[in-house]
């Protein structure tokens, strides 16, 4: 049985989940054309697949935290799932080699979620097994990173502007050097 606190927690995070679920669906939906893209519609769709499971998760974890004695084994059986999904998924980033970039940057979401995922599967054992609260507030705490990495694949998948400290330094280097070829050449010798 979940704390009191951690009761009221997971009872906030399976409205939240259940919601983000929801908007990822109309996200998707409006989404098709990127999806069914020839060159890059695999990538789009690892990027819905991932908010997925992970929105999913945080729902089942949630869920399973709200019924006595059912949390460990629920977050273990999503813990195995989530850890497959992500093993397809990055089978599939293989096929996609001329994509630097884009796929360093879905390697390291997937990284993150598997990191996710194995502690995941480590607390829920834990928990099974009997071990302390702290499993516990350490699954509340990866249903808030599985929002987190959910929302910003969901961030991606729609086109939302990339704002961050890579992106905004690349951006200036591409600024300098257009400036730098639109300036006339001015002869030293003299």
């Amino acid at each position: 049985m979940v704390t009191d606190e951690l009761h009221d927690f997971f009872v906030a995070a399976a409205g939240v989940a259940g919601a983000l679920v929801g908007l990822l669906f109309v996200a998707i939906s409006v989404s098709t054309e990127r999806l069914r893209a020839r060159e890059d519609g695999p990538l789009h769709r690892i990027r819905a697949s991932a908010s997925l499971t992970a929105f999913t998760n945080a729902l089942a974890v949630s869920l399973f935290a709200l019924v006595p004695g059912a949390l460990g084994s629920g977050a273990l059986s999503f813990a195995i799932a989530g850890l497959t999904f992500v093993a397809g998924a990055l089978l599939t980033l293989r096929r996609f080699p001329h994509l630097r970039w884009t796929l360093a940057r879905d390697l390291a979401f997937l990284i993150g979620l598997a990191a996710v995922f194995v502690t995941q599967l480590v607390d829920a054992i834990a928990v099974e097994t009997g071990g302390a609260h702290t499993h516990q507030d350490n699954l509340a705490l990866l249903v808030v990173f599985c929002f987190l990495i959910g929302i910003a694949r969901a961030w991606e998948l729609i086109g939302g502007p990339a704002i961050g400290l890579r992106h905004e330094a690349v951006e200036l280097g591409r600024d300098v050097v257009a400036r730098r070829r639109s300036e006339p050449v001015h002869d030293t010798r003299t």
